[in-house]
């Protein structure tokens, strides 16, 4: 689960990290007044959306201005026309695709006088299983450009969850940052504070982007990105409702409140798997002989027949599938209960497009009669790889 960057500065705020000054802007009418509470002299004016990339994206609509989704003013009027300007205006990014994303909240804050861009963030490493700290002193908007052209530039290492976080670890840091003086107390310090903030709370992610050094020498956290594991939300009310759901894919939103596992792509085979595993198997014999998946979909070891119909419903949604793969191995989920589920949907939704369906498994002949005698215009498949050959060329004709 993502948060905004105004939600990540209260959280860092709340725990004693240095941020600006800033006022959540929803209504052009509150700009004004937002930047009239803070001191200025310059303000910085930065579009809410859950992707990275905002200073150097641009906006689709007339009116936004040419400048991208950070801005710089010089006054209080200033600020509050910059902020007029991105309010439901549709902001395009690297992350964000051409289909871009709808400002519906501006953040204001006070400007800082910047002397160094520095990186930092810190994740979970799927190797080692460990929090990882990763830093460079080549912060600000090239850091994907710094990863592939030097990552010698890139200090990357883990922290032993036996001792958690040291003042090495902080140390260790700032040399490879370059600071020095009290800014190396202020650096170890920080990052207690982060991956304190980070354990306690069970993100995913702290991404600081840019840590700068200011002109007086001091540390700030001038940008912040914050992902959580959603599995843990129940033990963190107050982080749940952080949650902005006109962010997020709204096939993905439904599924999850099915509790089913639904990541939107963009091909144009329409998977229904159970197992994460071979979910991915079924995605990549869809790539191999041609054609490309348009989600990943796992319906799980408990699915109900309403969750099936359910997931067939969000799959038949997306107007760039045409033709569905259902691929069920049937241990703890059982073939007649997708079978079930399938021709509920169908009958509900309709069926616009091929379907494959590749049964196997426990009661597996069940499943293959209640399809049979649906009615419905079903490709059978053997195996695997036969309902991927089938499934790409009824799609590709």
């Amino acid at each position: 689960m993502n948060i905004h960057e105004y939600q990540a500065k209260a959280l860092l705020r709340s725990c004693g990290a240095p941020v600006s000054d800033g006022r959540l802007v929803t209504k052009a009418e509150g700009a004004k007044t937002a930047a009239g509470e803070l001191d200025g002299p310059v303000w910085v004016v930065k579009a809410q959306i859950h992707a990275g990339g905002r200073g150097k994206g641009r906006f689709k609509e007339a009116g936004a201005g040419e400048k991208g989704g950070v801005r710089i003013a010089n006054s209080v009027e200033e600020a509050a026309e910059e902020a007029r300007k991105m309010l439901g205006r549709t902001l395009v990014t690297k992350q964000t695709g051409e289909a871009g994303k709808e400002v519906g909240r501006v953040y204001i804050e006070d400007g800082s006088s910047i002397a160094r861009e520095l990186y930092l963030a810190l994740l979970v490493d799927r190797q080692s299983s460990r929090v990882s700290f990763v830093c460079s002193t080549e912060g600000g908007m090239d850091i994907e450009e710094v990863a592939e052209e030097t990552p010698e530039k890139i200090l990357s290492f883990s922290v032993d969850p036996v001792t958690g976080y040291q003042p090495y670890h902080g140390r260790r840091i700032a040399f490879q940052l370059g600071l020095e003086g009290q800014q190396i107390k202020q650096c170890v310090k920080l990052m207690g504070t982060l991956y304190g903030l980070f354990t306690e709370k069970d993100a995913e992610m702290v991404e600081i982007n840019p840590l700068i050094v200011t002109e007086g020498g001091d540390l700030v956290c001038l940008d912040a990105k914050m992902g959580f594991d959603g599995n843990a939300m129940y033990r963190h009310p107050d982080i749940a409702q952080l949650r902005d759901e006109s962010e997020e894919d709204p096939k993905e939103l439904a599924a999850s409140k099915y509790d089913l596992n639904y990541i939107a792509l963009d091909g144009e085979i329409g998977c229904m798997v159970n197992g994460a595993g071979l979910a991915m198997a079924t995605m990549d014999i869809i790539k191999l002989y041609g054609a490309e998946p348009a989600n990943f979909l796992d319906v799980g070891g408990g699915a109900t027949k309403e969750k099936v119909a359910e997931a067939f419903k969000i799959i038949t949604s997306d107007p760039n599938v045409k033709g569905i793969l259902v691929n069920i191995f049937g241990g703890i989920m059982r073939c007649d209960v997708i079978a079930e589920g399938v021709v509920a949907a169908v009958k509900e939704v309709g069926l616009e497009v091929p379907l494959v369906v590749r049964l196997e498994g426990t009661n597996v002949e069940t499943g293959k009669e209640i399809i049979n005698t649906s009615g419905l215009n079903v490709i059978a498949a053997d195996d695997l790889k036969d309902g991927a050959e089938k499934i790409v060329k009824a799609v590709k004709g």
